[in-house]
């Protein structure tokens, strides 16, 4: 039916999003939880199977955070009769953009991102200043880089009730009226 790919800059809310979205009956993947996503070394595309934490300086240079195409793939086959969400943030992202019917993208201000980075108790990108600097950097390009895209653009700074129902309305205006998939 509609599968839909939530993203947005680290510390914007994707995980929340999703447990919520969950809660209220949708199908919906954390991407970084769920295996969708995994480091590797754009050097030679090699697997990392242990990053080190906190990261060098400099590791962010050489990894990245990428999605993987199969995965996303047999998502599309469970996703044919229902809505699903996929929630998640991948440097290889144009590789499975074809892949999804609606793309959605949490925005906030720095001030928020480097609060919720502080503060998260889901995982704990975000706290190490090398990471820290690479939200900063890419936070204010997200909005530009999506809404060129055709991306329905969120301000991820309200609620976070306000937020799911924002993206509810979204898929809504796609689909017509959606259901949770129960």
């Amino acid at each position: 039916m509609t599968l839909v790919w939530v993203t947005g800059n680290s510390g914007t809310g994707k995980s929340t999003l999703c447990q919520l979205l969950r809660a209220r009956g949708y199908f919906a993947l954390d991407a970084d939880e769920d295996g969708f996503s995994r480091w590797i070394d754009r050097a030679d595309g090699e697997v990392v199977r242990d990053p080190p934490y906190p990261v060098p300086e400099g590791w962010l240079d050489r990894y990245g955070w990428a999605i993987v195409r199969e995965r996303v793939e047999d998502l599309v086959e469970q996703s044919r009769f229902r809505v699903a969400f996929l929630c998640g943030s991948a440097e290889n992202e144009a590789g499975v953009r074809d892949l999804f019917d609606l793309t959605v993208c949490l925005v906030i201000d720095e001030d928020t991102l480097r609060h919720r980075l502080a503060t998260r108790t889901t995982n704990a990108f975000g706290r190490h200043p090398e990471e820290l600097a690479a939200a900063l950097k890419w936070n204010p390009r997200m909005r530009a880089i999506y809404e060129s895209r055709g991306a329905t653009i969120i301000d991820a700074c309200k609620p976070v009730t306000e937020v799911v129902d924002t993206v509810i309305e979204a898929v809504q205006e796609l689909t017509g009226p959606t259901r949770p998939s129960s």
